[in-house]
């Protein structure tokens, strides 16, 4: 069933899939305890990847990161502004003197208060260069954001895709078996009449062993698909419908990779990334530079006993020189700098590293679209092979062995066919995610 999506903010719609996840959970887990059969969660690929996007806690970490650095473009913002402090106390004074004439002696509280305000005029470029390395953390974090996303999408993607080959791979296997089964009856049948030998029986019952061996070890995958599904979409498989054609691909590996060197979201995080770190060296440069402020300050005291009030008001410019700080400030300088440097190699490290990506899964993608078509031909050959195989022991011109080798050949080439189906879908996707183009509105998702 497809869970309708209303046309609301991301926020409701989160909340509103978190909600219908919730449930549903909760449904199966009271469902499994009562021993009843449970219904299909996510039937086609569109609503795993909605519920994996919506409901899944590591992209929600990588959201709350991205809303973190948007709050520091605000804090960096408002060093610029001015700033208004209100200081206020209540003390209790004894004051006592041996001169000859002295006033204000004595025991008696005394309140005051003081309202400060404060405006930075220059700074050294410090707080310029703050916003504006807050404002590119923002955007990296943007980009590391839609980079988790992607990767989220494409694991869900593999995930459901793997499960789909292994409930096919079961389905061979245990077709499989039942040939294999039959195969033994008939030797059995055919060695009571003395047309086989006892070899042939044994080597119908080693096959049917290792059949179910085999058919234990695809159940076993296939296990461990589904928990892997349920990770990363909060959902329980059911009956998953056939995933949807690829979406278009360029036409050369060229122009893939130069999408890919523009549109990657970590070669795009790394990018403002770099240029974070040099305003970082701007604001630690504008550390050792003098800093004007226009000031005011306004107080009163009252002395309680006596009835007097003092009001005072100061207002004026304030400049601060930095002539000594311990190195310290020398040393935020050669760190900003090395900071700098570091992210210009792990930009040059990300632009190699999507370089092998791109290539991977275009020539990936290339060799499974082969492979299907070259499995496809063979499994029509060896179902050729194989029945034939089998009318040519009816009439004692083949021996159970070679039966049984065409019989492995088919399945071999079943198999074959079913994984290189699924490693060309896979391929193909691993290629978006490198060019930066798996994106929720390329897959037809309504999660904005």
């Amino acid at each position: 069933m497809i869970i309708p999506v209303l046309r609301v903010g991301r926020e409701e719609r989160a909340s509103d899939m978190k909600l219908r996840c919730s449930i549903r959970m909760a449904a199966l887990s009271a469902a499994c305890l009562a021993g009843l059969s449970v219904p299909a969660s996510a039937e086609t690929l569109q609503e795993a990847l909605t519920a994996a996007w919506l409901n899944n806690p590591g992209l929600d970490q990588q959201r709350d990161a991205a809303r973190i650095a948007q709050e520091r473009i605000t804090e960096a913002r408002a060093q610029r502004r001015p700033t208004v402090d209100l200081y206020s106390g209540y003390v209790y004074q004894s004051i006592d003197t041996n001169r000859p004439f002295a006033f204000n002696t004595g025991d008696f509280p005394v309140a005051s208060a003081q309202l400060e305000t404060r405006l930075p005029l220059y700074t050294g470029g410090r707080i310029v260069a703050g916003v504006r390395q807050a404002r590119a953390g923002a955007m990296a974090a943007d980009a590391q954001l839609d980079s988790a996303g992607q990767a989220l999408l494409l694991d869900t993607l593999t995930a459901y895709v793997d499960i789909l080959r292994d409930r096919e791979v079961i389905l061979i296997r245990q077709s499989s078996i039942e040939l294999l089964t039959g195969q033994l009856t008939q030797s059995q049948d055919r060695f009571e009449v003395g047309d086989v030998t006892r070899t042939d029986v044994a080597l119908s019952e080693a096959r049917l062993e290792g059949g179910r061996a085999q058919l234990a070890a695809a159940e076993a995958q296939l296990e461990g698909s589904l928990a892997v599904y349920g990770f990363l979409t909060g959902l329980e498989a059911g009956e998953l419908s056939p995933v949807p054609p690829t979406p278009a691909l360029p036409a050369s590996f060229e122009e893939a990779l130069e999408i890919a060197l523009q549109s990657n979201p970590d070669i795009t995080s790394a990018r403002h990334a770099e240029k974070a770190a040099a305003e970082g060296v701007e604001v630690a440069r504008g550390a050792l530079r003098p800093e004007v402020s226009i000031i005011a300050q306004a107080g009163v005291e009252e002395y309680h006993t006596e009835g007097f009030t003092d009001t005072s008001v100061v207002a004026g410019a304030q400049a601060r020189i930095p002539l000594y700080a311990g190195g310290a400030n020398s040393s935020a300088l050669r760190q900003a700098r090395l900071e700098r440097s570091q992210a210009q190699s792990q930009l040059s490290q990300l632009q190699r590293a999507v370089r092998t990506q791109v290539a991977r899964a275009w020539y990936a993608h290339l060799a499974a679209e082969r492979a299907v078509e070259a499995s496809k031909r063979q499994v029509d050959a060896a179902e050729i092979a194989y029945e034939g195989a089998q009318q040519e022991l009816s009439v004692g011109t083949r021996t159970t062995l070679d039966v049984l080798d065409q019989e492995q050949q088919l399945l071999e080439a079943r198999l074959s066919l079913a994984t290189s189906e699924r490693d060309r879908y896979v391929a193909a996707h691993q290629l978006l995610a490198a060019m930066g183009k798996l994106t929720p509105e390329r897959l037809g998702l309504s999660v904005y």
